[in-house]
């Protein structure tokens, strides 16, 4: 291994960040992956980015019933859809009109890395906003490679890579739990249209 890097992560009662499963909206246990995603960037950015009130709760005990109150206000800012949020763009307005409304002014800027991007430069992206203490948001459309099942039509979470000579590996952080990819095979859908990226960062 050449090169390791994984960000401090916080607890949901034993659970590595949310999940859409604890949801008893229907809308939101089905296609809430987005808000979620959206809930624990928001987390994150006030734990380890000093934001400071995009989360509205007690961060030094996060309990899945506060988690589950927060995600039905990010409902409206990110609502699940029968086509999914598709899109990096309609990602990154719900999320910064959430930011908007909360009064929060800390230079929060998103970015969209669209997926026709060459892997090599996802890599560089991915592997400089964990290197500067910034999770991914990643959204993947459709897979062609069935191990990639769980993340089709899906928002996640990267926040560590590994780095080989010959490979590049992301933890991606989905349902309250973390799995290894090989970004090769996640980047390489099959498809033309293949999702793409959303950077944080602070100014």
């Amino acid at each position: 291994m050449l090169l390791k890097r994984e960000l401090d992560y916080f607890l949901i009662e034993g659970a590595y960040g949310g999940s859409q499963d604890w949801f008893s909206d229907h809308w939101m246990k089905l296609g809430g992956c987005g808000a979620v995603v959206a809930c624990d960037s928001c987390i994150y950015l006030d734990i380890y980015k000093n934001t400071g009130g995009l989360y509205p709760y007690v961060k030094s005990n996060i309990t899945k019933e506060d988690y589950i109150r927060f995600g039905m206000k990010m409902k409206p800012y990110l609502s699940p859809r029968m086509t999914g949020i598709n899109r990096t763009d309609i990602y990154i307005d719900g999320f910064m009109e959430y930011v908007k409304d909360m009064g929060v002014d800390r230079g929060l800027s998103l970015y969209p890395f669209e997926g026709n991007e060459s892997v090599d430069d996802a890599k560089r992206t991915v592997k400089d906003s964990i290197d500067r203490g910034f999770p991914v948001a990643s959204l993947t459309l459709h897979h062609r490679n069935k191990n990639m099942e769980d993340y089709v039509w899906h928002w996640y979470l990267l926040n560590g890579y590994e780095e080989y000579e010959d490979k590049f590996m992301v933890k991606a952080v989905t349902y309250g739990n973390w799995q290894w990819l090989d970004f090769d095979v996640l980047w390489d859908t099959g498809y033309s249209r293949r999702g793409g990226l959303v950077l944080y960062d602070i100014l």
